[in-house]
């Protein structure tokens, strides 16, 4: 068989496309045949395995040092310097500080470096995605090609402020900014606010319907480390990235974020906080054999929560692996219509969590394919 090549394909391809203008009511498609055998580029990163070519998102709290890092970000992608030993695609930077003062990011490009790139931009006023600035980023983009990063600080200020606030228009707003990323070929970055209330899953916390998680490349949210009084943890999430988690450390010194860990070099940091007080609960019990509702209860009165035992349960499976991993073993089986657990802990199992040591998380997500004084 002769396979077609990239261009020729592309122009089959975009021949198809065409149509659906003339005929709406024809698809542009693809066989799987053919598509198997296109030649197609790799996904672009301007960090790699953490920040993709689209749009992303990054949340935090109000003063936590998003910004903080957005702008260190910039800066070492304009230089092509690594973020936390992870290599950054050198090109030109555009950073929309729009809740700042010129004056706010020269202090703060002092305290950063003494060595601000040319091809690192800032500007702190731009129109509405109803107002021009999908036409100021192209306009941008077209006088400096090798752009690599927008980043939009913060997303609200750039928001139709006459639209509801549904999950179809926070879709929208979302998908219009990613044909503009994918049309340019750029990472676009958006920094959002939190939820006051907390959630378990962290992608829930952003503020907001889920159209906006929904229809972002990657989110990232930096929050409180429950590790660390002083640090924060970014767990990060999308479709070409790995989830991971990193726990982080604000220098006061160097006004940068630092990498304490990474989950990925360490899986048990995975582990909600829950299945890790389960793990020591495991090491104290060894082993137990009866009904769900009397092991929750024991396991409660050791962990001092209040879970349901079914709630238990479900986290349970849920990480079952994970679990496993770290020398817990179980199973469930029914007798005389009662449910009973048989469960075990294996000290030759353990990978990661030692006696002495105990590894928390602020996530229950399970792994799936920017202060000197004042910090905002």
């Amino acid at each position: 068989m002769i396979v077609p090549t990239l261009n020729e394909q592309d122009k089959n391809y975009e021949r198809n496309s065409s149509m659906t203008t003339e005929n709406k009511n024809t698809l542009a498609v693809i066989d799987g045949e053919t598509l198997m055998d296109m030649r197609l580029p790799p996904t672009k990163f301007c960090v790699d395995t953490l920040l993709p070519q689209g749009v992303s998102i990054l949340g935090g709290a109000p003063k936590i040092g998003k910004s903080w890092l957005v702008l260190d970000l910039c800066i070492r992608i304009a230089k092509g310097e690594p973020l936390w030993n992870l290599p950054t695609h050198k090109g030109t930077t555009l950073y929309l500080c729009l809740e700042d003062p010129l004056r706010r990011v020269q202090e703060r490009l002092n305290c950063l470096t003494d060595e601000v790139p040319p091809n690192a931009f800032f500007a702190t006023a731009a129109g509405t995605l109803a107002d021009g600035l999908c036409e100021q980023i192209k306009s941008f983009v077209a006088e400096h090609p090798d752009t690599a990063l927008v980043a939009i600080d913060t997303f609200q200020i750039i928001r139709n402020s006459t639209a509801d606030s549904s999950y179809a228009n926070d879709y929208d707003e979302i998908r219009k900014l990613k044909h503009l990323a994918d049309e340019l070929n750029v990472s676009l970055l958006l920094v959002h606010h939190l939820r006051k209330q907390g959630d378990c899953d962290p992608l829930n916390k952003l503020s907001g319907t889920t159209g906006i998680s929904g229809a972002v490349d990657a989110a990232f949210v930096l929050d409180q480390s429950k590790r660390n009084a002083t640090g924060a943890t970014l767990i990060c999430t999308g479709r070409d990235i790995a989830y991971r988690e990193l726990e982080l450390n604000f220098s006061k010194e160097k006004f940068v974020w630092e990498r304490i860990s990474d989950s990925l070099d360490d899986p048990s940091m995975t582990l909600p906080r829950e299945m890790t007080s389960l793990v020591e609960f495991m090491k104290q019990e060894k082993s137990f054999s009866g009904s769900n509702t009397v092991f929750t209860e024991r396991y409660n009165s050791f962990s001092g929560g209040n879970l349901s035992p079914k709630a238990l349960k479900q986290m349970m499976n849920r990480w079952l692996y994970a679990l496993e991993e770290q020398g817990v073993a179980f199973e469930s089986h029914r007798s005389n219509g009662q449910r009973l657990l048989e469960i075990s802990f294996s000290a030759g199992d353990v990978s990661a969590v030692s006696d002495g040591e105990t590894t928390v998380c602020v996530s229950c997500v399970p792994s799936v394919p920017c202060v000197p004084v004042t910090a905002t």
